[in-house]
């Protein structure tokens, strides 16, 4: 026994030994890159490389140690105004020749982001340059950047195809009455539907009447844009006989896709790069023989590393609403409205000239709303100019947000409005009852204990949570009604929780005028008093330390541990498409059980958000052993 004793102890120190041998790696290798001085960015002679992997998104998701750890770093991500920004300067940047453009794992974007970088694109071939774009599987958003391009190459297993927007949702009403649980809804709207599959087995007509007008109106945006920037295009020919266009290349997708010139070239992705290198330029930047399809170029982050943008002037701030508004602290990449109303506040020691509100959101939480319109104010009550700019969506709370500036502008493509309040609470005692579970007890008033999931509600909590929907309502159209200059009844009759694209927004009232960031950003300058290039904008709360960089880069080089395992063809584009489709109908279950507050959210909203069809990987769990192994073997 003696013996055993001590052999588990030798086994238990040299586990202890082995643990404490990691976490000194792991910190010593994190004090080094943080002790490092960063690498000047090298900046050369060819092509601009701008690798699309993930989506391309408003805001990056913040990265922090425990979900690199876990393995849980989710897909890679890209900000718009990077990718604009890095095209822009190309066109005037005498080192960079082409710009190459590599969509093999593009991961979606919103409408509204697609068709500007799709501009930035026309500025560089405006000043002579030509763009070259490798794709995969490239969907609607995809395609519709990839149209700008002067040259689209697809693999071989690979092709472009028109999806066409819209689907079917589904309905959980019939299930709930199976399973005795009652969804008790409270709204106002005629058009406000998120609650619709709680309560229905199939879509109301005026659901169905809005959702199509919204859909067909950015369809046709998505088709004049695409048949512009490629008029030999058969786009209609896809969209009427989509299964004769297919056959008629033998069912192979990148033939099909090349026939009906949706794409330039059939190749493969070191084809594609020896093209660019006739244009940039070998590869030269090392002694080893280049790999197959490589040619002169630098990085994205190179690039914008090099050529950081001007600080002079004064200040106008942008803070960016990005994704679901809550009431808490997400974010970034979410809107907590606790820590965005904080960084607003917190702008006031930054002396800011204007403040720009960045708004791509399909709404949330109505406190978490209130509370980011709350802290603008506070800034307008300093004298500080606002000025609201649209991305790809600002509706429900985030057109409540929005009613808090001087001027608003959106895209043609952007979706908005949603002005309409809902709640939606479950109760289980049907079900329970059918367990032989009731319950009972004493109360001294008919909201004692109430709203109660497990034993019901009773009439008057009822009636009292619909009148606070209708007061809110009533407040929302108020907000509305000032900010635009008219009456209640006047607003009421466009909101009622109906979506707008931009353009019909703007015709009737609720936007100001049409432009991106830059157009609210001058606008902000000229209510400021500045002149023309005498400013600099400033993105609150987008300082990224050296330890995010770094856990950002080392979460980034995890996730690509399973890239090269994407299946690039038909069948593949398929199936990741129906574990995206199972992953929402699992969401939507979700938001019956997740019992909040009153809720300003548009269910319509995903037309105008980001499409991940094109490619984008779901993240994958690793343990935090593999990860960090990993790091040390780097």
């Amino acid at each position: 026994m003696a013996f055993a004793k001590s052999v588990w102890r030798l086994l238990v120190a040299i586990k202890d030994g082995l643990v404490l041998a990691l976490l000194l790696l792991f910190f010593g290798s994190l004090y080094a890159a943080l002790s490092a001085r960063p690498a000047s960015p090298q900046l050369r002679e060819g092509a601009l490389l701008i690798e699309m992997k993930g989506a391309v998104v408003e805001e990056l998701q913040k990265t922090d140690l425990q979900s690199v750890l876990t393995g849980n770093v989710g897909d890679p991500e890209l900000r718009e105004r990077d990718v604009i920004r890095a095209l822009r300067g190309a066109a005037t940047d005498e080192k960079i020749k082409a710009v190459a453009i590599d969509m093999s794992k593009f991961g979606g974007a919103g409408f509204v982001h697609a068709v500007e970088i799709g501009d930035a694109m026309d500025v560089v071939r405006k000043a002579k340059k030509p763009v070259l774009v490798y794709g995969t599987m490239l969907g609607d958003r995809g395609l519709l950047i990839a149209s700008h391009a002067s040259e689209i190459w697809i693999d071989p297993l690979g092709g472009a195809y028109v999806e066409g927007l819209g689907g079917q949702n589904l309905y959980f009403a019939k299930l709930l009455e199976r399973l005795k649980i009652s969804a008790h809804v409270f709204r106002v709207g005629t058009y406000k539907d998120f609650v619709e599959p709680y309560i229905r087995d199939s879509m109301s007509e005026p659901s169905r009447e809005a959702r199509k007008a919204l859909l067909d109106t950015i369809f046709a945006q998505w088709r004049e844009n695409v048949l512009k920037a490629r008029p030999k295009a058969q786009v209609d020919k896809v969209v009427a006989d989509p299964v004769g266009w297919f056959k008629a290349s033998g069912g192979d997708a990148a033939k099909a896709s090349l026939a009906a010139g949706l794409v330039d070239k059939i190749g493969t992705r070191a084809e594609w790069g020896d093209a660019i290198a006739k244009i940039a330029g070998e590869d030269k930047s090392g002694d080893e023989v280049p790999a197959p399809g490589s040619f002169a170029h630098t990085t994205l982050a190179a690039w914008l590393a090099g050529h950081p943008a001007k600080k002079d002037g004064r200040v106008i701030g942008v803070v960016t609403v990005a994704g679901e508004i809550t009431d808490g602290k997400a974010g970034p990449g979410s809107a907590g409205g606790e820590r965005i109303a904080k960084l607003i506040d917190a702008a006031s020691t930054k002396k800011l000239a204007a403040l720009v509100v960045r708004v791509d959101s399909p709404g949330g939480s109505v406190t978490g709303s209130e509370a980011i319109r709350a802290a603008i104010l506070r800034q307008k009550a300093r004298g500080v100019p606002v000025v609201i700019s649209m991305a790809n969506v600002a509706a429900s709370g985030g057109y409540w947000v929005s009613t808090s500036g001087a001027k608003i502008f959106a895209q043609p493509g952007t979706i908005t409005g949603s002005i309409g309040i809902f709640a939606v609470i479950p109760s289980f005692e049907r079900a329970l009852e059918g367990w032989g579970v009731k319950g009972d007890g004493v109360r001294t008033g008919p909201l004692a204990g109430q709203p109660d999931v497990l034993t019901g509600l009773t009439p008057e909590i009822e009636q009292i949570l619909q009148a606070n929907i209708e007061s809110g309502y009533g407040r929302f159209v108020g907000l509305v009604a000032a900010s635009r200059k008219k009456t209640p009844e006047e607003v009421d009759r466009i909101a009622q929780g109906r979506v707008w694209d931009g353009g019909t927004a703007h015709q009737i009232g609720l936007v100001d005028g049409f432009g991106g960031l830059d157009a609210a950003l001058a606008d902000a300058a000229g209510r400021a008093g500045i002149k023309d290039g005498a400013w600099h904008a400033v993105w609150l709360g987008d300082e990224v330390g050296p330890v995010d960089q770094i856990l950002r880069q080392f979460g980034a080089q995890d996730n690509e541990a399973g890239d090269d395992d994407a299946a690039v063809d038909w069948v593949g584009m398929v199936t990741q498409r129906q574990r995206a489709r199972l992953a929402s109908a699992v969401v939507g279950a979700q938001r019956l059980m997740a019992v909040r507050g009153a809720q300003a959210y548009c269910l319509e909203c995903e037309a105008g958000v980001v499409d991940r069809s094109g490619g984008g990987q779901m993240g994958q769990t690793r343990s935090w052993l593999m990860v960090l192994a990993r790091w040390l073997a780097v």
